[in-house]
C-alpha cells in the first residue's frame, strides 16, 4: 500500500514520524514523506492509496506560517470525496480549528493538553476497523483534549488520565472516501508500542479499503 505522509513541524519532528512508522514497512506499507508544505501537491496525493497527516498547521519546523489554505482544504475534501482515504495522526489535529472545511472533514480538532504523563488507551470496539484486534495499553504521552463534532464521528478509542477522559480515535465517511483520526503519539515509544502499531495498521487498511 502506498501511503503519502505529510509531517514535520516545530513540536513534532518528521524524523520521529519516520521512525515510528518504519516498523510498518514489514507489513507492506510503502511510505512517501513530505516534510515541507511546498512539497505537497494535489497530483502527489492522487498517486497515493491513502494520505497520513501528522503535521500541525505549519509550513515547516522553522516556518510557523499556516499552510492549510482554502485551496489546500478543498483539495483534501475532494480527495476524500472521490473515494480516497485520510488518516490524521496526533499533530494532524493541531491548528485547524479555524479551518472549517478541514475541521468538518476530519470531525474533530485539538484543543489543549496538560503536561505529559500516564495515559491509558482503551478500545470501545476492537473490531470496528477490522484486522487484528488491538488491546488497551498505558503509556507516557501527551493527553490530547479535543473538540469533536459528535454527530459526524464514530468513536472507537478513548484516552484517560488524571485529567479526565477524551475521544482518542474516531472515524467517518465523506462521500466515497474514509477518514480516521488517532490522537496519541507525541513520543516515539508511543508510536512504536505494539498495540498502537496494530491500531495504525488497521486504520490505514480501513481508510484505503484494502484487502488483508
Amino acid at each position: 500500500m502506498k501511503v503519502g505522509v505529510i509531517c514535520d513541524d516545530y513540536w513534532h519532528p518528521g524524523q520521529m514520524i519516520k521512525e515510528g512508522l518504519g516498523l510498518l514497512e514489514e507489513q507492506g506499507f510503502q511510505f512517501d514523506y513530505k516534510q515541507h508544505a511546498s512539497e505537497w501537491s494535489p497530483s502527489w496525493m492522487q498517486q497515493q492509496d491513502v494520505i497520513l497527516l501528522a503535521k500541525s498547521n505549519q509550513i515547516s519546523a522553522s516556518d510557523k506560517t499556516p499552510w492549510l489554505t482554502e485551496e489546500v482544504q478543498q483539495a483534501f475534501h475532494g480527495y476524500v470525496e472521490q473515494g480516497n482515504g485520510l488518516l490524521v495522526l496526533h499533530a494532524g489535529t493541531v491548528g485547524y480549528r479555524d479551518e472549517p472545511v478541514f475541521y468538518e472533514l476530519i470531525g474533530g480538532v485539538f484543543q489543549h493538553h496538560p503536561e505529559a504523563g500516564s495515559v491509558t488507551i482503551d478500545f470501545t470496539d476492537v473490531n470496528l476497523l477490522g484486522g487484528k484486534a488491538a488491546q488497551g495499553f498505558a503509556v507516557h504521552d501527551e493527553h490530547y483534549f479535543v473538540e469533536v463534532l459528535e454527530e459526524r464521528v464514530n468513536v472507537f478509542m478513548t484516552s484517560q488520565s488524571e485529567h479526565g477522559s477524551q475521544p482518542a480515535g474516531w472515524f467517518r465517511e465523506q462521500g466515497k472516501g474514509r477518514v480516521c483520526v488517532l490522537t496519541p503519539g507525541h513520543f516515539l515509544h508511543v508510536l512504536q508500542h505494539p498495540e498502537y502499531q496494530i491500531a495504525l495498521a488497521n486504520a490505514l487498511h480501513w481508510c484505503a479499503r484494502s484487502e488483508r
